[in-house]
């Protein structure tokens, strides 16, 4: 019978996906069959599953780590922010609908069936799952009808490991405050904690886990210093979200307020050759990019009015003028060109709103949502190009007549007539290591021959090692109960 064990974060960003990716690799290489499970996650930074639904991405890295496909039951309910108040609600890999915070807060616990549907059939067949709390089991303001952290761990009867992190200080106030406000049922879910993140020697910090210790009963796991190559992973929230300075080559990617799907920019940033930087609000685009790259959204009608608010179409039009290059990817393909059309009202209000306009193309937004997995071939070289789709719309107009990769006998992208803008639905196509040379090679020789999905592995692996080394694996082992 498989067992369970839930990591929970005593705060946001506590590093609880990348412990789980790491301890799932870890358990993996002791022979064990591994599955992860995140009952509610918040992120638009989605992944496509082999059963053709969406999940988080930390939960398809999690996934990869264990060995498997990444399926719609390993994150049942997902939550995309469209607004400040409101979200798209994905339900087993599919859209449940849109809420603001307050009516999802009130329906929540009504989730708790497909939730434990989900969780029960990813069980089936496996020595353990490593379920993924979200946020802090501290909120004791949310606990009512709760099915992300405490309120899931009682109703699978699930142990939890309680993660803090060092790096932004006060951990023991984390942990022992987590202990001092949780009524006696939650506090005595936790079995065990944890510190992430330390900077320098983890034994320094003996004494402050005899307080810890002390103070809760918990047993430690241990204390898990900074993982220096974590952003050779794809990250899931945009916090983490980053410049990374490298080579001559540079690419400007303007910060959208509702930007997803931005594992895409992972690839960039490994290249030795390539500098990505990150533009927030605020700031111009700047004028030496080689390459504007202007990202995927949720909320592409709102992106595009903050993307004009900010000043940067005038940038972008001067980057064109200087002989600058444009790559749109989904959201930011459809605010290239002319036209957005939103007659039934899914992004807002329903209307017609006018685009970019450098290409030749207009969007219609449509309810149902593409979600598909994509082998295509760049039409340029040859090259095979692997990816996904993952978006409502369908963008139709003179410039697909340059359309620049062939899905099966179906045409996709657009492109401008000197060939110098040029956008397209497919996610993760800078993955594929032969396009990239060739998209990248326009603008300089690149150094080496990155081969990037190698390295995901590779960091995967040395993840796996440096939780091993850190942490105690067989009292993690031990905490463990059957699914119930």
């Amino acid at each position: 019978m498989a067992k369970a064990i839930m990591v929970q974060g005593a705060g946001s960003n506590v590093g609880k996906s990348l412990l789980v990716a790491g301890l799932a690799r870890a358990f993996c290489r002791r022979g064990l069959a591994i599955a992860p499970f995140k009952p509610q996650n918040m992120s638009n930074n989605a992944a496509v599953t082999a059963d053709g639904g969406e999940i988080g991405r930390a939960q398809a890295l999690q996934a990869r780590a264990a060995g498997l496909a990444p399926l719609v039951d390993m994150n049942p309910v997902l939550l995309k922010p469209e607004t400040d108040t409101g979200a798209q609600i994905v339900v087993q890999g599919r859209r449940f609908g849109t809420m603001r915070g307050a009516e999802y807060g009130r329906r929540k616990g009504e989730l708790i069936g497909p939730v434990m549907e989900s969780y029960r059939r990813i069980a089936e067949g496996r020595d353990l799952v490593l379920v993924e709390g979200a946020g802090s089991p501290a909120e004791i303001n949310l606990r009512a009808g709760d099915i992300a952290n405490m309120g899931f761990a009682e109703a699978a009867g699930c142990p939890v490991l309680l993660v803090g992190d060092i790096d932004r200080g006060g951990v023991i106030a984390q942990l022992v405050g987590t202990h001092a406000v949780l009524d006696d049922g939650d506090r005595g879910r936790i079995k065990g904690f944890a510190v992430n993140k330390f900077r320098g020697d983890p034994g320094l910090f003996a004494s402050g886990l005899e307080e810890i210790v002390g103070r809760t009963g918990w047993p430690s796991a241990g204390v898990v210093p900074w993982f220096a190559d974590a952003w050779r992973l794809p990250a899931e929230d945009v916090l983490d979200l980053a410049s990374r300075p490298g080579g001559a080559i540079k690419v400007a990617v303007p910060q959208l307020g509702r930007i997803a799907n931005f594992d895409d920019l992972d690839p960039l940033s490994a290249e030795p050759s390539v500098s990505v930087e990150i533009v927030p609000p605020g700031r111009p685009l700047p004028g030496d990019a080689d390459l504007v790259l202007i990202p995927g959204s949720k909320a592409t009608i709102a992106d595009l009015e903050t993307f004009r608010a900010q000043g940067w179409d005038v940038d972008l039009h001067a980057h064109i003028r200087r002989g600058g290059h444009v790559l749109g990817l989904c959201g930011g393909y459809q605010m290239l060109g002319r036209w957005i059309d939103d007659p039934d009202g899914i992004e807002g209000r329903p209307g017609r709103h006018q685009g970019l306009g450098w290409l030749d193309v207009e969007t219609v937004m449509v309810p149902e949502k593409r979600l598909t997995e994509v082998e295509a071939v760049y039409g340029a070289t040859g090259d095979a190009v692997r990816g996904y789709e993952i978006h409502i719309g369908r963008t139709e107009g003179p410039d697909t007549a340059r359309a620049w990769l062939s899905v099966g006998g179906r045409m996709e992208g657009a492109a401008s007539a000197d060939g110098r803008v040029m956008g397209c639905y497919l996610h993760g196509l800078f993955a594929s290591d032969a396009f990239r040379r060739a998209y990248l090679g326009r603008f300089g020789a690149l150094e080496g021959d990155l081969a990037f999905e190698n390295g995901v592995e590779d960091a995967l692996d040395a993840l796996a090692t440096h939780v091993e080394a850190h942490l105690d694996l067989d009292l993690i082992l031990s905490l463990a109960e059957p699914v119930g």
